[in-house]
């Protein structure tokens, strides 16, 4: 779906010129007109033509979609394992019920579910209310967050005078004017920690909450930003901090 299969033809490029062994993840979005297990085996065989891959170290569903259940799903990752076409089996936005049936299901098989990618950062904890994160932790399913600098709003790029462009402008008017404690709270951690920035703060923080953060990188300046927020940990008070700041935006 990203680029219609340009995105894993670059990624299988880039592997060959690497030079050493690089973990990767794709998708499967059961759009519509597919509602086959077939269906999913013949798009990862797609995916494995474009990455130039034998088989791929992590393969998930993009998101739960009538009118096949998720244990339908589950099951077809289970028979890309048992084919050893995948390494191991996520899932993506799936909520609590949805997990932990997929997880069951590939349990019956003899597989962990591996991860559930969800949308996680400083101003979006949803994951923490709903029980889904909980649940994860408990079975030792890893979640992948998605969106962990909250499109941006948590770089301190962004203010009510310098809105995000376009539809996040709009969508996130009435947060932006919450935000300046938080950001005065992650500069003021940053600077304790060798001037780290507030995007590598935010990023250490889903990392100390036991995640794997997803940030995205338009250029190789922000690629090597968000490595900073790599080899150094937050202190269990400053995530108490950040996490008392979060909740302070979310309830005003």
């Amino acid at each position: 779906m990203y680029g219609f299969g340009k995105s894993e033809k670059l990624v299988g490029q880039f592997l060959k010129q690497m030079g050493r062994e690089i973990t990767v993840a794709t998708k499967f979005f059961p759009i519509p007109y597919r509602i086959t297990k077939g269906q999913l085996i013949s798009a990862l065989k797609g995916s494995l033509r474009r990455l130039q891959m034998d088989a791929v170290d992590l393969y998930q569903i993009h998101f739960p979609m009538l009118p096949m259940p998720e244990e339908h799903w589950a099951s077809a990752l289970a028979d890309a394992l048992d084919m050893g076409l995948i390494r191991s089996a996520g899932v993506s936005n799936y909520n609590r019920s949805q997990t932990i049936r997929a997880h069951n299901t590939l349990a019956q098989r003899g597989f962990p579910l591996a991860s559930n990618q969800l949308e996680y950062s400083l101003i979006e904890r949803k994951i923490e209310r709903n029980g889904v994160k909980a649940e994860c932790d408990a079975r030792r399913i890893k979640i992948i967050a998605y969106s962990p600098l909250g499109m941006g709003l948590l770089t301190g790029k962004y203010t009510v005078e310098n809105p995000p462009p376009g539809t996040r402008g709009l969508q996130y008017r009435r947060l932006l004017p919450k935000l300046p404690p938080l950001i005065t709270l992650m500069n003021e951690i940053g600077a304790a920690h060798g001037d780290k920035t507030p995007a590598q703060i935010a990023l250490n923080w889903t990392i100390c909450k036991g995640t794997i953060p997803i940030p995205g990188a338009k250029n190789r300046r922000q690629a090597e930003a968000n490595a900073g927020a790599l080899g150094w940990r937050l202190t269990a008070d400053e995530v108490a901090a950040l996490d008392e700041m979060s909740d302070r935006i979310r309830t005003e």
